[in-house]
């Protein structure tokens, strides 16, 4: 298999949630090469449980002390891209800004190719910065919690998935390759600042306009949450529970697809069951707004006369936008075709797909990254003798993870 396209890249991170070990996560996936700076057992911190770390390495510092502060200087100083998760200020206030680095008010950096990104959760410049906060916090100050479907009281919230990951983690992915692209021009790195709420402001740009617009796509004030066409209102692009109480969705916006699911949906319902319904939907119903209520009753009530995996069966293979709603097992046997029943199924593949350099994709049981694992070869690397690493450990200054040599000194 060729190399990555990221390799060659070093990468420091910080140990931190969710955003930015995906954003380490991706860019080890795609041949990066990553170490992730952990806190020792003797610091009296929690250490994050952290599942995004497949293709990441790790080390175990006490930057607290002069000889770990040191050692993660080291690391910074030959890194090209530095991970941090930390609310802004933290990194400027232990001595390891961006200006530390990239340099300011006439000095030099110690390293001014490295690219310096930080995932904050509100815009740093804003009225919140200095605020805690997770993913529905900055969904909500985003503007979009407002539009997405929910009931008429009140939106609903989904899994963390749109400011932590794709605001947060993606967005800072996206920034990290600018600045790596525009270095090979200039020869220099710069900060790249990615926070949530702007993160999920710019990926949710095509709704935010139609919003303005009132186009009637999503909510508008003249149109509220759950009346609109793709905010759950129009019942053509909606979710239906079948007999065995599992879900099929529908998503026929386009009138020719609108067809071809009415059709099969009323030839598959039992003539009997049909005959003694007083009101039956005809393409019509599709344009008019006022019978869109009595369609979504006749719709609920028709897909629960059959099992979920037979209402697939009927739709398979036609332009009727109608696919089962999968469990995450179903959907990873479905995306990995003969794969064995196992664990490793599960994982995602990393994408999209690269033709030539593809991201390595990884198949194991799912595992925590041991806290120190590699640290005895990290600082092997940085030059550190095998003397002076086992001094480093015996006096706490590096953590070592259970099970290596060194872990019983």
């Amino acid at each position: 298999m060729s190399a990555g396209p990221l390799t060659g890249v070093k990468v420091v991170e910080f140990a931190g949630l969710a955003p930015v070990p995906f954003a380490g996560l991706i860019l080890a996936d795609f041949g990066a090469s990553v170490i992730r700076i952990d806190r020792t057992a003797t610091s009296n911190l929690s250490i994050a449980r952290d599942f995004l770390c497949r293709n990441k390495r790790s080390i175990s510092v006490d930057i607290k002390s002069d000889e770990g502060f040191q050692i993660v200087k080291d690391l910074i100083r030959d890194a090209d891209v530095l991970l941090d998760p930390y609310r802004p200020g933290v990194l400027e206030k232990i001595g390891l800004g961006p200006d530390v680095w990239l340099g300011g008010d006439g000095k030099a950096g110690e390293n001014d190719k490295l690219v310096f990104a930080r995932i904050g959760g509100f815009q740093t410049n804003g009225p919140h910065r200095d605020m805690a906060g997770h993913d529905i916090n900055y969904l909500a100050l985003s503007g979009i919690l407002s539009l997405l479907p929910g009931t008429a009281e009140r939106p609903a919230a989904p899994l963390n998935l749109i400011a932590d990951f794709a605001g947060g983690g993606l967005m800072c992915v996206l920034g990290i390759l600018f600045a790596l692209f525009e270095r090979q021009r200039s020869g220099r790195g710069q900060v790249v600042d990615a926070d949530m709420v702007s993160g999920t402001r710019y990926l949710s740009t095509f709704p935010l306009l139609h919003h303005i617009l009132g186009s009637g796509l999503f909510a508008s004030a003249g149109s509220p949450r759950q009346t609109n066409l793709l905010d759950g209102g129009a019942p053509f692009y909606s979710i239906y529970t079948c007999a065995d109480a599992q879900h099929v969705t529908v998503g026929c916006i386009e009138p020719q697809f609108f067809r071809v699911f009415l059709e099969l949906f009323l030839k598959e319902l039992p003539q009997v069951w049909l005959k003694k319904e007083p009101w039956v939907p005809d393409l019509s119903v599709q344009g008019n707004k006022a019978e869109w209520p009595a369609l979504r009753d006749f719709l609920e009530r028709g897909f629960k006369l059959r099992p979920r995996d037979e209402w697939a069966a009927v739709f398979h293979g036609r332009d009727a936008c109608v696919v089962p709603v999968l469990t995450p097992t179903e959907a990873a046997t479905l995306a990995v075709q003969g794969s064995a029943s196992s664990q490793a199924a599960l994982h995602p593949s990393p994408a999209p797909t690269l033709s030539r350099t593809p991201a390595s994709s990884y198949a194991g049981p799912l595992a925590l990254l041991p806290v120190g694992k590699d640290t005895e070869e990290i600082l092997l690397e940085l030059g550190r003798t095998q003397t002076e690493i086992t001094k480093l450990v015996q006096v706490g200054v590096v953590g070592v993870s259970a099970g290596t040599g060194l872990a019983k000194l």
